[in-house]
């Protein structure tokens, strides 16, 4: 964490693009394993989309609590 927080001093815009680039890549990866769950059940190819968004909001929104 002092390694994220001295790049985030020292080189803000680099900081900002590992942080775009790693919820990219996570947001992706939760795609991909939605996918493989929800694959074999013959649901539409949208589906691990908005199951994912739809668990994103219900973890929001607990937050919020």
């Amino acid at each position: 964490m002092d390694y994220l927080r001295q790049l985030q001093m020292e080189r803000p815009v680099l900081f900002w693009v590992v942080v775009l680039v790693a919820f990219i890549v996570g947001f992706q990866l939760l795609i991909f394993v939605a996918g493989l769950v929800l694959g074999p059940l013959g649901l539409p190819p949208w589906a691990p989309l908005v199951a994912v968004l739809g668990v994103l909001v219900l973890i929001a929104r607990r937050q919020q609590r």
